[in-house]
C-alpha cells in the first residue's frame, strides 16, 4: 500500500472509525488512542481491500476488536475512567440520541450503531457480528422498544 492510498483511506474513514471506538471507550482521548492503533495495523498488514465494503467492514471489525482488548487490559481494572469522564467535553456527546444509543446494552448498541450510524443492512450487520440474521433482528426490534419507552420516560 502506497502513502497516497494510506491517506485516502485515512481521510475516507477516520470519523467512522472514532466514532466506533469511542462509542467502546466513551472516552476522546482513548477512542484516538485505539484509531491510532487501528490505523497502524492497516500499515503492517498491508491489506489489499477487494472493495470499499470490505475496506469499510476491515475497518469496522478491526476497530472493535482493538477497542474490546483494550478493556480487557489489566490497566483498566486498577483505573475507573469513568471518574475522569467529564473533565473534557467530545461533539458526538452533544446529540442526545447518540448517548442513548451509546448507554444501552453491548448487544443492542452494536446493532443500532452500525444500522442507524454506518448505514448497513440488518444481513450486513449479521455478516460483520457473526450472529444469525434473526437474531440481529430481534436485537433491532428490542432496542428500538428500549429506546421508545426511555424516550416516552422523558418526556
Amino acid at each position: 500500500m502506497t502513502n497516497e492510498q494510506f491517506e485516502d483511506i485515512y481521510e475516507r474513514r477516520f470519523a467512522m472509525v472514532y466514532r466506533v471506538c469511542f462509542s467502546y471507550m466513551k472516552h476522546g482521548q482513548e477512542a484516538e488512542d485505539a484509531v491510532a492503533d487501528v490505523f497502524a495495523k492497516l500499515l503492517k498488514k498491508d491489506v489489499l481491500f477487494e472493495s470499499e465494503e470490505h475496506e469499510k467492514a476491515w475497518l469496522l471489525r478491526t476497530a472493535s476488536n482493538q477497542c474490546k482488548d483494550s478493556l480487557k487490559h489489566w490497566w483498566r481494572k486498577c483505573f475507573r475512567l469513568e471518574e475522569y469522564q467529564n473533565l473534557e467535553s467530545d461533539p458526538l456527546q452533544e446529540t442526545g440520541v447518540l448517548e442513548l444509543v451509546l448507554g444501552l446494552p453491548k448487544r443492542y448498541k452494536d446493532v443500532i450503531y452500525l444500522y442507524y450510524y454506518e448505514g448497513y443492512q440488518t444481513t450486513e450487520i449479521a455478516n460483520i457480528l457473526r450472529k444469525p440474521h434473526s437474531t440481529i433482528r430481534n436485537h433491532m426490534r428490542e432496542a428500538r422498544h428500549l429506546l421508545k419507552e426511555i424516550l416516552e420516560d422523558e418526556e
